[in-house]
């Protein structure tokens, strides 16, 4: 997961995690009805603010929300680049 980028401040590059392609009976999902992936891995970590500590780490898996941050392609990767208050939770 070595990533050639570094977040400023409370910044947080997240790796998306692929989509579901086969539902839990089996059924497999097409292209056009799969849902945009709302939980990924985190790939970097900014440093935090001067009044708040970064709570999550390289490796975390996450959740965020649907509309969370900006996307970007980096080496043929897809990443997010969120603020931390946009991740819900860490799983």
């Amino acid at each position: 997961m070595g990533v050639n980028i570094k977040p400023l401040s409370d910044r947080v590059v997240v790796e998306p995690l692929p989509a579901e392609t086969q539902t839990a009976s089996g059924l497999f999902i097409p292209d056009s009805a799969q849902e945009k992936q709302q939980k990924g891995k985190v790939a970097a970590v900014g440093s935090g603010k001067k009044d708040h500590d970064m709570t999550v780490k390289v490796g975390d898996t996450v959740l965020y929300g649907k509309y969370a941050g900006t996307e970007l392609k980096l080496d043929g990767n897809d990443y997010i680049i969120m603020r931390e208050d946009d991740i819900l939770a860490i799983v």
